[in-house]
């Protein structure tokens, strides 16, 4: 099944196997291989989210973990719903429920939107200096009137059913990023025989291998030497894989805490799998290729 806004023979998805998800409510049919904010563009859907002060609308605004406008709560059941999570690096999955935030009573109809109108008045920290009288009123009503209007995702208030595990890792080379950069780092590392782990935080490895039509590696195109490269690496016995997979802090004498989400992108996780991984490693070197991204002005 192929979306309206989706652009025939081009990209990497697999057009055969769909998925269908919910935004809002309403149903929608995507690729497996899609983030949900490429399967909501591939169906026309622009508007995501409102801005945090004015509620203005927005739409997307990158394809990354930067994405400032697009966080949506992912809901499996009662207990297991996730706010603020970007629809930029949510894998899709058959079944997947999202829901916008930061609205009422919808997203295309915000009541609070009306503050819009009045936002030359509603300045800066207009409230620190005009909700200041009577002096009780500021915690007990302005507060957390300002702070619902002005929130995001609603936290969860249910225990958390999922479990978690957490590991220990040495190694003597860590590279940080799965683009070509990384994996040509991680392969000459590998080669000469000392243990190498080679992480990335998308579910596929290539970088922006993935976008760059023209790039040859080695005379083959780039994104297919990518896959190449790392399924050798998977068959090293040297050589631990991680992907979906982030670090979140590098600390001293190189020890290095990583996240691996593990059953997240999954439709059905099994009872045994923990939700998340976290990796404490320590290396003896490690290899930054994280690539950049540009902050516009």
């Amino acid at each position: 099944m192929i979306a309206a806004f989706r652009i025939p023979g081009a990209g990497r998805l697999r057009q055969a196997e769909t998925a269908s998800f919910s935004f809002d409510g309403q149903s929608y049919a995507g690729v497996e291989g899609d983030t949900l904010a490429s399967a909501l563009l591939a169906n026309g859907v622009h508007l995501v989210g409102r801005s945090f002060k004015y509620h203005r609308p927005r739409g997307f605004l990158s394809a990354g973990a930067e994405e400032p406008n697009a966080l949506v709560e992912i809901k499996r059941d009662s207990a297991r719903k996730t706010p603020n999570v970007r629809a930029t690096v949510q894998e899709l999955y058959d079944g997947l429920a999202a829901q916008s935030q930061n609205r009422w009573p919808s997203l295309s109809f915000d009541v609070s939107a009306l503050g819009d109108i009045a936002s030359p008045l509603l300045s800066a920290g207009f409230y620190y200096k005009t909700f200041m009288w009577p002096k009780s009123a500021w915690k007990n009503f302005y507060e957390p009137k300002i702070r619902a209007a002005a929130g995001l995702g609603v936290a969860p208030d249910q225990a958390d059913p999922d479990h978690y595990s957490a590991r220990f890792a040495h190694c003597d080379v860590l590279v940080l990023g799965g683009g070509a950069a990384g994996i040509a780092a991680a392969l000459a590392a590998a080669e000469t025989g000392v243990r190498v782990i080679l992480v990335d935080e998308q579910a596929e490895f290539g970088g922006s291998l993935h976008f760059e039509s023209g790039a040859k590696i080695d005379g083959q195109d780039g994104f297919a030497w990518a896959q190449s490269a790392v399924a050798k690496l998977k068959t090293m016995d040297n050589v631990r894989v991680l992907s979906r997979t982030t670090a979140f802090g590098y600390y001293a004498q190189n020890f290095v805490g990583l996240v691996e989400r593990v059953s997240d992108h999954l439709q059905n996780p099994g009872r045994d799998l923990p939700r998340e991984r976290l990796w404490q490693v320590r290396a003896k070197r490690v290899v930054l290729a994280t690539g950049a991204i540009e902050r516009h002005m």
